[in-house]
């Protein structure tokens, strides 16, 4: 396969290249997650990063959001089917960096 300007793969690329996408959706992994959770969950990411994750993840179909009516309002948010399937690869580049980190670490402090 050719990775070229207007290929396929540049979609997945895309949803990865945002520095929380591949962190929020291994995140809601196992189940729904209310965006408190995830915050504490994560760690390190900001309200307002979240929800503009959690939107940006919604509008490509990877995460649904279920309001639920109630005092207080409940908001919760899954992975679709389509975002579960992104949870393989995601795994796979997190032992990726895992074993090669040090590596890109170093690479990058040299002049």
């Amino acid at each position: 396969m050719d990775y070229l300007a207007d290929c396929r793969a540049r979609i997945a690329f895309d949803v990865l290249a945002h520095t929380w996408s591949g962190v929020v959706l291994w995140a809601l992994r196992h189940g729904p997650q209310r965006p408190v959770s995830l915050r504490k969950r994560i760690g390190g990411i900001s309200a307002k990063a979240l929800n503009e994750t959690l939107r940006r993840l919604e509008h490509s179909g990877l995460v649904a959001r279920q309001a639920y009516r109630e005092a207080p309002p409940r908001v919760e948010y899954h992975l679709t089917e389509l975002g579960a399937t992104l949870i393989g690869p995601i795994g796979a580049l997190g032992e990726w960096a895992h074993r090669h980190g040090d590596e890109v670490t170093v690479a990058r402090e040299e002049p």
